[in-house]
Formats: structure tokens, sequence, C-alpha cells
């Protein structure tokens, strides 16, 4: 096919979504290198990433090309298989690519990308996850806000000893220190994280180590984990929840926070998986009910999926604030890459086509029953 019936194919793909390539509308991408159809033709979103990555294309509102695009029924089926989807696929089916040797790649990969990158982004809460915008109208009263929901849906008391499982920069550890008087044990596998962690935690009853889940084996009051589930892979799911029920003491509280899928699968987008977290997945709550199966009580599940729609698009505006102090350490390419990642995320919660679960789980069942905290 040349680039003329490549253009034709492309816009019959995507003509439900009411996006027109080279068309006036902000959402409409702008096509400045006729290659890019062959390329994604050849590649599916791998070939899309890296063309907006190399200028091939832009758009005005990535995040509405997004939300539209990803709002199409059925569209990896009519963009049809591709070599990087197949690569993908067979990975994940032949090799368990979250073994514990290869767990410290995400951190060093993305979470050692920068702190003065993160900072920038993030704001002074440090929190890399889902706020709960409910009753908040800034990033930082949202993030505070879910950090508050998680304490009280886990009934924390001072005094209590929590294990932080991905704790990130520290922000669960010091709003449960700070404000419940509680203890923390959290650990990550990323360095520049625990070394910032340490630094913002000083004074409080808080230890970070640099450890993979599967390492612990001591007893806790309650177990949390914010965002990180979606690093440890299908292979893994099982042996994680072993894990948890092995720390957890009986009648204490786990919740996962975590972003899902609604399709039960075994690979992850190709771009995302080379370039921003590398060996992640997703999961689907069937692979998590499948994992807990006679280890624990499915106690309550909350979804606030269209919450991180609003979280994404506060940290790309801190980001594309921060973009003149941050530019001659990242260079261009970093920014659209970054800015893509941001905003075609944004773009796939508002089209509700990934989710935000946080799930209370219990080793034997709440006496009297679990009582639901909005």
């Amino acid at each position: 096919m040349n680039n003329f019936d490549l253009k034709k194919w492309a816009n019959k793909v995507i003509e439900p979504s009411g996006i027109v390539l080279d068309g006036p509308n902000p959402w409409d991408p702008q096509m400045k290198d006729q290659r890019v159809f062959e390329r994604i033709k050849a590649q599916g979103s791998l070939g899309l990433g890296e063309s907006y990555m190399d200028s091939w294309w832009e758009c005005n509102k990535l995040d509405d090309f997004f939300y539209r695009l990803l709002s199409m029924e059925d569209l990896y089926g009519r963009l049809g298989i591709n070599l990087p989807v197949i690569l993908e696929f067979l990975k994940s089916k032949l090799f368990n690519l979250q073994a514990m040797k290869r767990a410290f790649q995400i951190g060093e990969k993305h979470y050692d990308t920068g702190n003065d990158l993160f900072e920038k982004m993030l704001g002074p809460s440090m929190t890399y996850s889902c706020g709960y915008w409910k009753e908040a109208d800034n990033l930082d009263s949202a993030e505070e806000a879910k950090l508050d929901l998680i304490c009280r849906k886990i009934n924390l008391q001072p005094g209590q000893r929590v294990l932080d499982i991905g704790c990130g920069w520290g922000s669960f550890a010091r709003h449960a220190a700070k404000n419940y008087g509680a203890r923390v044990v959290g650990i990550t596998v990323s360095k520049e994280q625990k070394k910032l962690a340490e630094e913002l935690c000083q004074g409080l009853d808080v230890e970070f180590r640099l450890q993979d889940y599967r390492e612990v084996n001591e007893k806790f009051d309650h177990i949390i984990s914010i965002g990180m589930f979606e690093h440890v892979g299908q292979k893994n799911y099982r042996v994680y929840m072993k894990m948890v029920k092995r720390c957890l003491k009986p009648n204490g509280l786990f919740l996962l926070h975590t972003i899902g899928s609604l399709k039960t699968g075994s690979s992850t987008d190709p771009w995302i998986e080379k370039y921003i977290f590398p060996n992640g997945k997703l999961p689907s709550l069937k692979q998590i009910a499948i994992a807990v199966d006679k280890l624990f009580v499915i106690e309550d599940v909350h979804n606030f999926g269209p919450d991180y729609d609003k979280t994404l698009m506060a940290w790309y505006k801190n980001f594309e604030d921060a973009w003149p102090a941050l530019k001659d350490k990242y260079g261009d390419r970093f920014y659209r890459m970054w800015k893509y990642y941001l905003l075609c995320c944004a773009g796939a919660f508002r089209a509700r086509n990934i989710q935000l679960w946080q799930v209370v789980l219990s080793p034997h069942g709440v006496p009297g029953g679990y009582k639901s905290i909005r």
C-alpha cells in the first residue's frame, strides 16, 4: 500500500471516533511525515507513540485524541494484529517478566528518572498515584484526601505497625505517622525514592527499605499497597497474596490500590512497556479474585477511575509549567515522550478504558461485616 492508501486505511479505522486526520478540531492529529501511516500499520501503538516522539505528527489536545480513540468499540480489532503486540504476548506467556531477579528494573528505568522531575510534577505531596477528588478542588488536597481515605478504610490506630508495599517517596508513611501515630515500614525497588523518602520523613517512626516484596517475612497490623500491584505480573499474583497473608495479623486489613484493566489478559501496551513501565501489567478484577481465592475475604471494592483523569491533567500542568527549568537536563525527545505518556493515560481514564480500584481484604472476615467508607 502507498501512503495515500494507508491514509485512507487509517481514516477508515478511526472513523467512528470523530477524529479526522489533518482535520480542524484540536483533537485531530496533524500529520507532518507521511511515512507515519506505514509505521502505524506495521507497529500499532508502538509506531503511533514513537512517531509522535519523532515529531512525525502533532495534536493540540492529545488527551482528547486518546479519549475519542479509546472510546471506540473494537479499536484493536479494527487495527489488526501487529508484530509488537505479538511479541509482547509471547514474552508474557513464555517468561516471568516480574521475577525477583528483574524486580529492580522498573525502579532503575522509571522511578529513578530524576527526583527533580517528580518533585516538580507531583508537587508537595510527592504522591504518584490517583488522588481522591470527591471534595477536593486541587491536586494537593486530592492526594491528601486519598491518603486519609486509606487510613480510615483500614481503621488505623495509634501505635499500629503498617507495611507499605511500594512506598514511593514516603507520602503514605508520612501521613500515617504524623496524623495517626502509626509505625510504618515502606519497601521500594527505587534507590532514588528511598533516598528522598528518608529525607522527607526525618523524625517520624518510619523505616524505608530497598527490598522486593517476596523478601518480607514479619507481622504487621495492616498492609497497604498504592500503585505497586501493576508491577507484580499475573505469574506472581498468587505469590504476592500469599506473602500478604503470611505477614498480616489475623485481625488486620489489607488495602490494595491499583489501576485495573477491563479485560483479563497477560500482556501490556508495547509503547508503555518500552518507554514508561517495563514489565508492567494491569490486573483485571477476575485476576485479583483468583489470586485471593481461599486466602482473603473481599470486604470492599471502590472504583474511582475518573479521578485519575483529573490527577493526570494536574500532573501534566505541573510538568508543563516546570519544563523551562527541566529542559536542559532532559531534552525535547523526553518532553514529547512524557507528555504523550501523561495525556494518553488521561484520555484512557476519561474513556473508562482503564480503572482505579481500592480493594479492602481481610484474612477471616470482619466480625459483623465491614463498613464501607467513602
